[in-house]
C-alpha cells in the first residue's frame, strides 16, 4: 500500500484554503468564499494551517513578494493556484485538489530549488492540470451544514442563548501572535520579510532607536521617547497586506511601544498591472449610471446592503463571533445572486436585531477608534462613517440602521441618481472616491489605540482599494 498517495488523496478530500486576494479582486473572493462553503473546504487564517493557497484576483506585480512569502510558509503538502476571474474559481479549485493528490508534484513541491526543475510552483490557472492527474468532483457540501472557517453554523456564537464573542484579540493573538505578528516572528501577513519601512512615517529612518535585525529576520526593539517623555522600547509592525478579514492590497505600518499604537505609516496602495485591473465591484451599479447607462435603485442598494453584510462579516469574525459572519455572508450571497425581498426579509431583521443588541458585542467595541462627525468632515469621509459620529459601535450599528432602511428599497425601479444615492462608503465620485478618504483617515483612528484593537478600528472603516483603480482610470483618460 503506497501510505504517501493514500495521505495525499486524505488531504485533497477537504483542503483547508487560504485566499489571498489581490486589489480588483473582489468578486473572485465572493465567488470562491461562496463555493469554499458549499464544498465544505475549511477557509484558514494563516499559511502554517493551509494546504491550498489560492490567490483571487488580476495579476498584480507589487503584491508578488508578498505571495511569495506566503508561499513559503505553507507546509507539504501545499498547492498554489490562481483565480483571475470568478469565472474560474470553480475550475481552479478542482485543479488545486488534483495538485495536492499528486505524488509527483508534491514531491517536486517539496525539493530544493536546484532539484525542482522547470516546473513553477504555484502558478496553475483554470485549464492547468499536472500530467497524469485526474480531476476529482467537489465534494457537495450542504450550504446550510458549516460555516466559512469550516465550522459549524453553532460552533461559535453569541448572547441569547450562545457563547459570547470574545475579546477581539482573542484568537487572532493565538494565531497571530500580538494581534498582528506571528509568534514566530512573521509578520502579519503571513510571512517573515519584515522590509524596509524607510519613507514610511512607521519606518526605521528619522524616528531614532529604530530597530535591529539579526540572524534569522526577527526584528529586536529599539528604543525611543514615548507621549510621557519616557524611553521605552520601540517596534515597528506592518499589517497587511493578506491579513484575513482585511482590505485586499491594503499595508498599514505601526509604531508601537508595549501595546500603543504610537505612529501610524499606510503604504501607498498597490494597483493591479495594465490591462488587469476589473472594474471596482461594490460600486458597479454607481460606475454605470454615472456613464450614462439607465440603472434602477433597487439594483443599486442591493448592491449597497450586500457590501453592508460583507463589512459587517469581517468585523464579526474579527471580533470573534464567526457564527454570526457566516449569516452575515450567507445573507450577502443570497442579495447577489438576486432573491426577493421577501426571501431574505426575515433572516435580515433577526440578523440585525441579534448582533445590533448584543451587549457583548458593544463592551467589546465601546471607546475604540472613535471619529467624531467633525473630525470625519474635515478629513473629507461621508457615508455611514461619518454620520456614525463615534467609535467602533457606532459604526457597526450605523451599518445595521442603514441594513434595514434598504431592505425596503431593494425592488425600487426608480433611475439612480449618483449624486444623490450612497455608494457603499459615501457618495461617489470616481475623482475622489470614498475609500481614499477613510484610508488617509486610518492614522489618525489607530494613533493611540491598543493593538489588539487595531484590526477593529479597520474593520470598522473597511475602505475599498478596488475604489482607487476608478480613480486611476479617470487620470489616465484625463491626462
Amino acid at each position: 500500500m503506497d501510505l504517501t498517495a493514500l495521505a495525499l488523496r486524505a488531504t485533497a478530500a477537504r483542503p483547508r484554503v487560504l485566499l489571498a486576494t489581490v486589489p480588483g479582486g473582489a468578486a473572485v473572493r465572493l465567488a470562491a468564499e461562496r463555493l469554499l462553503r458549499l464544498r465544505d473546504w475549511p477557509q484558514v487564517p494563516t499559511p502554517a494551517q493551509a494546504d491550498l493557497l489560492l490567490v483571487a484576483g488580476p495579476e498584480c506585480p507589487e503584491l508578488q513578494a508578498a505571495l511569495e512569502r506566503l508561499w513559503r510558509d505553507l507546509p507539504a503538502p501545499r498547492a498554489r493556484v490562481h483565480a483571475r476571474t470568478a469565472d474560474d474559481v470553480e475550475a481552479v479549485l478542482d485543479a488545486g485538489r488534483a495538485l495536492l493528490a499528486s505524488p509527483a508534484v508534491q514531491h517536486e513541491s517539496a525539493a530544493p530549488p536546484a532539484e525542482a526543475g522547470g516546473h513553477q510552483e504555484g502558478e496553475h490557472g483554470p485549464q492547468e492540470q499536472h500530467e497524469g492527474d485526474d480531476q476529482a468532483p467537489g465534494n457537495g457540501g450542504e450550504d446550510g451544514e458549516h460555516g466559512e472557517d469550516g465550522r459549524a453554523d453553532d460552533a461559535h456564537g453569541g448572547p441569547d442563548g450562545e457563547h459570547a464573542p470574545h475579546d477581539a484579540g482573542q484568537d487572532k493573538e493565538e494565531e497571530h501572535g500580538d494581534g498582528g505578528q506571528a509568534d514566530d516572528g512573521r509578520d502579519a501577513d503571513g510571512h517573515g520579510d519584515n522590509g524596509g519601512h524607510s519613507g514610511h512615517d512607521g519606518g526605521h529612518d528619522g524616528h531614532g532607536g529604530g530597530q535591529t535585525e539579526v540572524p534569522g529576520g526577527l526584528p529586536m526593539a529599539g528604543q525611543d521617547a514615548d507621549r510621557d517623555g519616557l524611553t521605552l522600547d520601540q517596534l515597528h509592525v506592518p499589517l497587511g497586506p493578506f491579513l484575513a478579514d482585511w482590505p485586499a492590497g491594503l499595508t498599514v505600518r505601526l509604531v508601537l511601544q508595549g501595546d500603543v499604537v504610537q505612529r501610524v505609516g499606510v503604504d501607498e496602495p498597490a494597483t493591479p498591472a495594465a490591462g488587469g485591473a476589473a472594474e471596482p465591484f461594490w460600486v458597479q451599479p454607481w460606475l454605470r449610471a454615472a456613464s450614462g447607462e439607465p440603472v434602477p435603485v433597487g439594483e443599486a442598494v442591493r448592491r449597497r446592503v450586500a457590501a453592508r453584510l460583507d463589512s459587517l462579516g469581517r468585523l464579526l469574525e474579527v471580533v470573534g463571533w464567526p457564527a454570526e459572519a457566516v449569516r452575515a455572508r450567507r445573507l450577502r450571497d443570497d442579495l447577489l445572486s438576486g432573491a426577493p425581498r421577501a426571501a431574505v426579509a426575515h433572516r435580515l431583521e433577526r440578523f440585525t436585531h441579534r448582533v445590533g443588541r448584543s451587549r457583548t458585542l458593544a463592551w467589546l467595541t465601546r471607546g475604540i477608534g472613535v471619529v467624531t462627525a467633525q473630525q470625519a468632515r474635515e478629513a473629507g469621509v461621508g457615508g455611514p462613517a461619518a454620520r456614525a459620529g463615534g467609535d467602533v459601535t457606532a459604526r457597526y450599528r450605523q451599518w445595521l440602521t442603514d441594513v434595514r432602511c434598504d431592505l425596503l428599497r431593494l425592488e425600487d425601479s426608480a433611475p439612480l441618481d449618483v449624486a444623490v444615492e450612497e455608494s457603499p462608503r459615501g457618495l461617489w465620485s470616481a475623482g475622489d472616491p470614498p475609500s481614499a478618504a477613510l484610508i488617509a483617515l486610518l492614522p489618525r483612528s489607530l494613533e493611540g489605540a491598543e493593538l489588539a484593537a487595531a484590526r477593529l478600528v479597520v474593520a470598522s472603516l473597511d475602505p475599498d482599494l478596488d475604489e482607487l483603480a476608478a480613480r486611476s482610470v479617470v487620470e489616465v483618460a484625463r491626462g
